[in-house]
């Protein structure tokens, strides 16, 4: 098990033996966003900013224009929403080449409490004109979105978790961007996930297996652009559609998802299991799962609801 933020620090310094021009901002926050593997490594095109959040977005944005690929870190509620101005005029605007890598998203972050509980960053992210946004669910998948967000030429948004995860893949060959995922061909109903959820989702396939009800479950690693394919499809194939994300059902997975439906005339039904319209808390990551209803169980009571 490992921690997506760990993936994306050890990454970081895999890209940066390859490619020179990757320089690595972080705000104050290098050991947890885990860049300071980084920083250990290349220490003179690292950058800590302090805190100052804003600074940092603004420096990253004249990097880019002087032809470095900046990494900007520190946790998602502070990168998307203390610097959203900057990250909007700055970075989205002139759509300039910076990635910004956002750990401790969703509730996940645990005992630091609703006011370090990011559940609204993919819905500031998703509206900025030509934002591409990963979401991994493990280790492998996180290693891919980073080389991916390098060879974007445009802002980027990763969206990394706190906890570490089980492993979900063993090889890349499975990744493309805008090309969801596939678990299985069940016809019953078809479970989206994205993030952290995706093992959560996985596990609800196998509970609902042994009562020989067969589900597909989707990895939304891409929340933008959306696969619009594999979820047409999955309205097609399937009675229902459940998606489950760390996050607001507003704004997020799940509203993308009900966009692309609805747009289609579609009549399917569609489940959002996420944080519904509240703040989070203060405990331990798993416990919050199960307070939200982010759980496995909670996942197959939705499949088997008429």
């Amino acid at each position: 098990m490992i921690a997506t933020r760990e993936s994306y620090g050890q990454e970081l310094v895999t890209l940066g033996r390859k490619h020179k021009e990757i320089v690595v901002l972080d705000a104050d926050v290098a050991k947890a966003t885990r860049t300071i593997l980084f920083k250990e490594k290349y220490p003179r095109r690292f950058f800590d900013m302090g805190i100052s959040e804003q600074d940092m977005m603004g420096t990253a944005a004249g990097l880019a224009l002087a032809g470095k690929v900046p990494f900007v870190s520190t946790f998602a509620i502070f990168a998307t929403g203390r610097a959203y101005e900057q990250i909007r005029n700055a970075i989205a605007y002139p759509h300039l080449n910076v990635k910004i890598a956002a750990t401790h998203a969703g509730i996940t972050v645990g005992e630091d409490g609703a006011s370090h509980q990011s559940i609204e960053d993919l819905a500031l992210m998703r509206v900025l004109p030509g934002m591409t946004i990963f979401s991994p669910c493990d280790d492998l998948e996180t290693r891919w979105a980073i080389e991916e967000a390098y060879k974007i030429n445009g802002p980027v948004y990763i969206r990394l978790t706190r906890p570490k995860v089980d492993e979900v893949y063993k090889s890349k060959k499975h990744f493309e961007v805008g090309k969801a995922i596939v678990h299985g061909k069940g016809k019953d109903a078809t479970i989206i996930s994205t993030g952290i959820m995706v093992q959560e989702a996985l596990k609800a396939k196998e509970m609902l297996a042994s009562r020989n009800v067969h589900v597909r479950v989707i990895d939304m690693h891409t929340i933008k652009p959306i696969d619009e394919e594999v979820i047409l499809t999955a309205t097609k194939e399937t009675k229902k559609i459940i998606t489950v994300e760390d996050h607001s059902i507003i704004g997020g997975l799940g509203s993308a998802v009900c966009e692309v439906i609805a747009e289609a005339g579609s009549n399917t039904t569609v489940k959002r299991i996420g944080i519904k319209d509240e703040f989070g808390q203060s405990g331990k990551w798993n416990e919050l799962l199960t307070a939200y209803g982010l759980t496995a169980e909670e996942i197959v009571n939705a499949v088997l609801a008429q």
